[in-house]
């Protein structure tokens, strides 16, 4: 049977994740545009529109406190309406096929809408934060709240200063206790998957580097060449949704043979 280049690469992942007793998965916002959550990079990204030191970062917010929430609460509505796709179910299903057999799987994200979490993944380090986390400016207490709108609005803390939303902006630092979390994951693991991210933005693009120095197998499902492409064992050219709707294809044609 000739197989094209989609089904040539599922047969590949299916043989690495076959064997694997423990991955990490690093996913980025290419995984989330499919389920039409607007990217800042790429044809159509955010940035086109605005600078990210305009909305994301802490002088943004302390310049114009209304317009960082403007946008954040826009980005809460598309977000809420947005469905988990092809690419999220499948993780899912690799995290209970390496679990089910013992093994680990660590879902590292530098998404910041939950939607691996709706989809039903379980060990999942949020690297940037999370979108629906409050945290306030000025005494630094944490809520989570799902509520669109928000109400009131910009949300105040119980000691009446802003809240803002608990996601890392530039110049700040990752959370350091998920950043050693995921660092050991990467370190131990047998093979990591870099889905949907244009490993651009540091520290979280020098974790595959780092699975790979230690011996990971890395495969790469990215519509695009990226930094990642150099270094890995396996590179699908293709969107997330896409390659693993090609992958459950492949598992059906197994099945039948």
């Amino acid at each position: 049977m000739n197989l094209s280049a989609m089904e040539l690469s599922s047969e590949q992942l299916q043989a690495v994740l076959i064997s694997a007793k423990s991955i990490c998965v690093l996913t980025g916002a290419g995984v989330s545009q499919e389920s039409g959550v607007p990217t800042f990079r790429g044809p159509g990204g955010l940035w086109r529109q605005y600078r990210p030191e305009d909305l994301a970062a802490p002088e943004a917010f302390e310049r114009n406190p209304l317009l960082v929430w403007e946008w954040y609460a826009w980005r809460r509505e598309l977000i809420q309406r947005a469905q988990p796709n092809a690419a999220h179910l499948g993780l899912v299903k690799i995290e209970e096929t390496v679990t089910g057999r013992d093994g680990q799987f660590t879902l590292l994200t530098q998404n910041v809408d939950g939607l691996h979490e709706r989809a039903g993944s379980r060990n999942v380090i949020r690297l940037h934060g999370s979108i629906w986390q409050l945290r306030c400016a000025s005494c630094a207490e944490e809520r989570e709240d799902y509520s669109v709108p928000l109400a009131p609005f910009p949300p105040r803390c119980s000691c009446a200063s802003l809240m803002r939303p608990g996601v890392v902006w530039f110049g700040e630092p990752l959370p350091e206790d998920s950043w050693q979390k995921a660092a050991d994951a990467a370190a131990a693991c047998q093979v990591f998957l870099v889905i949907g991210t244009s490993a651009l933005v540091y520290p979280a693009a020098s974790l595959p580097l780092l699975g790979k120095r230690n011996g990971a197998r890395v495969v790469e499902i990215n519509p695009d060449s990226t930094s990642v492409s150099e270094i890995a064992d396996i590179a699908v050219q293709s969107k997330a949704a896409e390659a693993f709707s090609a992958l459950a294809r492949f598992d059906r044609q197994k099945e039948r043979a």
